[in-house]
Parts: C-alpha cells; structure tokens; sequence
C-alpha cells in the first residue's frame, strides 16, 4: 500500500508541472479497459477520461482526458493541469450546472504487475466551461472502492455498491451515499425496506421521477481457503425518494419484478439511458466458472428497459432497407407492445441469436452469442432457403465491406448523445489471451436500424506479453489470437453453416440443465472433438463439451 501511494505521489509530480491548458488534435485512445465515456451535457462531444490496459505481462493505468467530436468524428487531448491521479473502475458523471460539470469519484490504482490495489475515495469536478480541474474535500463520503456505480439525480450524485480488495480480502458494498451538489456535502443514506445483497458492476439507473433502478451486478465470496465462488446478480430493485425534495429525504428499497424477456446472466453489461423513458444494456459475458479456469460467453446484444410498463424486451435491428411494418406473433405481441414503432419484430423463421464458436490455434473454443438480424425482414429479399447465404455476402459486402456490428465483448464504455448510442472498446478473450478493443460503434436508437463503424480496430495497437516458460505453445496462442479479427469472421461464417445444418438435441419439457447435460454429452463431445481436433486432452474436450451445452440449455435457437 505505501509502495502504491508513494507511486501515485511520483506521477502527481509530473502532472503538478502541467501549467497550461493545451488541447491539441490527436489519434484515437490507445486501447483501454474500465475507463469512463460521457456525453457532454451541452457540446456534441463525448468525454473518456482515465482506464487501464493490460498486455499480458504489466498493467498501465492513464489518466489521460479525450474529448471525441461527434459531428468531425475526430478525436482531440485535453491537457489540464492537476487532473486527478491516474485510475480506473472509477464513476463519472455529467451535469449541466455553469456550462457542464464532470463529476469523478473513486475507482483504482494498480502496481505494475497486477498484483496490489489502491482504491480511491477521492471526489473531482472538471469544470467544462473553463477546463479546470477541483478536488473537492468533504467528510463523511464513502469508503475507497472501484466496480462502484454513480449517477446524477435532482441535483445530488447517488453512489452505491463496489468492492475494495486488498492482497488478502476482498469486500463487496451495498451500501448508499448522497453528494448534494448544492450544499457540497456527503450524507449516508438509510433506505427502509430489504435493499439488493452487496455486488459491483450492476446497472443503475436515475427514473425522471427521481428514483434510482438497479439491475444484477456481480459479488464473490470466500468459500475456503484460496477458493472464491462468483455469483452473477439478476434481480431488481426501486430506491424510491420518498420526502418531498426536501433535505431530510426519505428512501426506501423495493423489489422489482420486471415482465417481458429480462437479459441472459451476465457481467460485464454496459448500460445507457435511452429515449422513450427507457434504458439500455448491451453486451458482457457469462462466465462458466471452474477450479482450473473460466470459459466465457461474450455478448453483443441490446436489451430495452421500459421503466414505465417495468418490462424488458431485446433490441432487434430493422436492417437497413426494411420497412416500418408490423408484424403480430403470438408469443411476442407483448415485446411489440412494449417496443412500439421502434422495434422490427423476426418473423417466425427469423433466428434471434446464433452461438458460435471461435477457435484458436491452440484448439481453445471461445463461444460467443450473436444477435443477428431476422434475414427475411428485408422485402428485397427472395426465399428463406437463401437467407443464411444472403446474411453472409451481406456481412461481407455491406457497408462498404465493414462489419455490421460491433463484435461480442464485456466491459465496454457506452455514452448517448441526441438518441445515438457509441459504444468504445470493450474486450474480449482467446484462450489465456485478453484483447482489449478500442473500436466506435454507433447506433440511432430512434430509427434502429443498423450499426454504424465510425472507428475499426487498428490490430497493431494490440500487444501481448506471454509470462510462462513455454515459449513455442505461446508463441502458437498469440498468433493465433492475432488473427482474432479475421479468423473470428471466418470460424462465424463456419458455425453459422453448420447451426443452419444440424440441429441440437432438443431441451425436453422440464428437463434440468443438469440432466441435459449428462443426456446429451455424447453428442456434444463429438461437435467439440470436431472443433478441437484429435490432439486435444480429453478433460479440456469434455469441459468444452459441457460449455456447449449449457450454453444451448439456457438459449436453445
């Protein structure tokens, strides 16, 4: 902890040599994770501020400021003297008091290795109207955390949940504070009624009302010595302002019981206030946690909260030729109603979501769930026994050959700006190997019709340090990982066959995951054997195997 300090203190130096505010055109970010992307309340700009990057070998921590233009799609550094200590996993805010203010509190520091932590509990305000930096020093704030969540709501910043983890322990927070941004002062807050069990990296959502919504998270507990255990969050919960604005407000939690078709588990979700009093969430990973490893799902999809009819429903994109049609379909007439004009429902035929599998070069299966267009929604298009072939030129040769989606990863940063969402970076992971992404997306959530790539992924930016002795299997798992970009199309194209082709055995009616499981392992040992070759060690086939079918138990297509 004193190395830690001493390390923060040394970089607080240099950046106390800054003496000028220098804005200055520049490439985009290098890659980073766990930064902060907001929208500036009056400029169409975007504001990333801080994050972290990884490379296998030694972690480095920024606390650089961007700001991005919108209209120029251009990026440009913003210099500002005595900027906050580097960090990441902290919370940012954005309020249009005196011509926007960006609130900053809490998050990270990491030592090189990756190895010891330091959480701030520090709370700063940059002043975007004369691009300064101000600490603000108030008693009785929250303790030092990072995975925490803050939002902005009738004029005070509401923070809860987090974790703080030391070389030894960890501890989860569900605790709640209030920062009023009149009076400059902290308060804990005291909600009746059951509240949501400690957790970190949940959704957390301001109602017009003044109320704040929180959606899953993630938490883990020691269960023995050196042995955690994980737990992926699904529930929901109302912190509802109960006093009439005044200053002695009243909370009180309340359990929500959502109705339409809620997210798959996952962590790592990204969430953003959307038009039409709804928010969004957008992709994460599931991961199968076991004693040896973890193997992810990473996803790429969007699920809508109405916080008005309290229902969930997934985001499903017109494409960009179809027409505002409806379709009715039994079983998701609700999720029409609730998506209103908006959403282009699949028809029957049209798949939802398609799972995959991307294999590396050292036979490691990565499975990733994709949301994909229904192909038939497009009236240019012929018969449905084409569809698969179409979807892929499509893919290829659509938007000037770029892809049409930003691809499955956890952790990315989201922002909304006049009813576009942006979504940057992200990562996911190969094997042993992260990729940290340090694309642009957008999307209209207006017209909902197709993604648009305003920045790809320079794969030159990406390195990866190996730290085991084998050095030829590495060297194999990072060229393999390299050509992530290419390979991952090809290994899509490959699967999307082959899901068209076979069919899975299907889940039977109230049958447990488990029993599926050990019913149908035969055949699912044989797709993985097929995917791994016939190197592979059978344990790390049968753990695939197993992967696969749970992945299909939960979300059968």
């Amino acid at each position: 902890q004193e190395d830690l300090e001493a390390l923060i203190a040394e970089f607080q130096s240099l950046d106390a040599k800054k003496t000028q505010v220098i804005e200055s055109s520049c490439p985009p970010p290098s890659p980073r994770l766990n930064c902060s992307l907001c929208a500036h309340p009056e400029r169409d700009e975007l504001i990333l501020f801080g994050g972290e990057y990884f490379n296998g070998q030694k972690t480095y921590l920024y606390n650089d400021l961007y700001i991005y233009h919108i209209r120029k799609n251009s990026w440009a550094k913003l210099d500002i003297p005595n900027p906050p200590p580097r960090r990441c996993a902290h919370q940012a805010a954005v309020v249009p008091t005196a011509g926007g203010q960006l609130w900053i509190f809490g998050g990270e520091f990491a030592s090189p290795n990756g190895e010891q932590f330091y959480h701030y509990k520090d709370l700063w305000v940059l002043h975007l109207a004369t691009k300064t930096w101000e600490q603000i020093k108030a008693p009785g704030g929250p303790s030092g955390r990072s995975g925490h969540r803050m939002v902005a709501c009738k004029r005070q910043l509401i923070i809860f949940g987090g974790f703080h983890e030391s070389a030894r322990d960890f501890i989860y927070y569900n605790d709640v504070y209030a920062f009023n941004l009149d009076s400059f002062t902290w308060s804990k807050l005291a909600p009746a009624g059951m509240g949501p069990a400690p957790r970190s990296g949940c959704q957390m959502t301001p109602t017009p009302e003044g109320n704040i919504i929180i959606y899953g998270g993630y938490s883990k507990q020691r269960i023995k010595k050196d042995v955690d255990k994980g737990t992926l969050h699904t529930d929901m919960f109302l912190l509802k302002a109960e006093g009439a604005g005044k200053e002695e407000d009243r909370w009180a939690w309340a359990r929500l019981s959502p109705s339409g078709v809620k997210p798959t588990p996952r962590s790592g979700f990204s969430v953003a206030t959307a038009p039409n009093n709804r928010c969004l969430l957008f992709g994460g990973v599931h991961d199968e946690e076991e004693e040896e490893s973890l193997e992810g799902d990473f996803f790429n999809d969007i699920y809508f909260y109405d916080i008005g009819k309290n229902r969930w429903f997934p985001a499903q994109l017109k494409g960009p030729k179809s027409e505002k049609r409806k379709r009715r379909r039994g079983r998701q007439a609700e999720a029409e109603a609730a998506g209103g004009e908006e959403l282009q429902l699949p028809p029957p035929q049209g798949p939802l979501e398609i799972v995959k599998e991307v294999v590396a070069e050292d036979g490691t299966v990565m499975t990733i769930k994709q949301v994909i267009p229904a192909a038939a929604e497009d009236k240019d298009r012929s018969g449905s026994g084409e569809e698969e072939e179409e979807e892929e030129e499509e893919e290829e040769g659509g938007a000037l050959g770029q892809p049409v989606e930003p691809c499955p990863r956890s952790s990315a940063m989201v922002a909304v700006k006049h009813g576009v969402l942006y979504v940057y970076g992200g990562m996911f992971e190969v094997g042993d190997r992260q990729v940290t992404l340090s694309d642009l997306h957008s999307l209209d959530l207006h017209r909902m019709d197709q993604w648009k790539v305003l920045l790809e992924m320079d794969p030159k930016t990406q390195e990866w340090l190996e730290e085991s002795e084998s050095d030829e299997e590495e060297d194999d798992d990072v060229e393999g990982a390299e050509g992530g970009e290419e390979e991952e199309e090809s290994s899509d194209e490959e699967s999307e066959d082959e899901e068209g082709e076979q069919q899975h055995p299907a889940v039977q009616p109230g049958e447990a995951q488990a029993q599926y499981v050990a019913r149908t392992e035969q055949y699912w040992l044989g797709l993985a054997r097929g995917h791994m070759g016939p190197e592979a060690k059978d344990k790390k086939v049968l753990k695939v195997a197993h992967a696969m079918a749970k992945t299909f138990y939960e979300d059968p297509t």
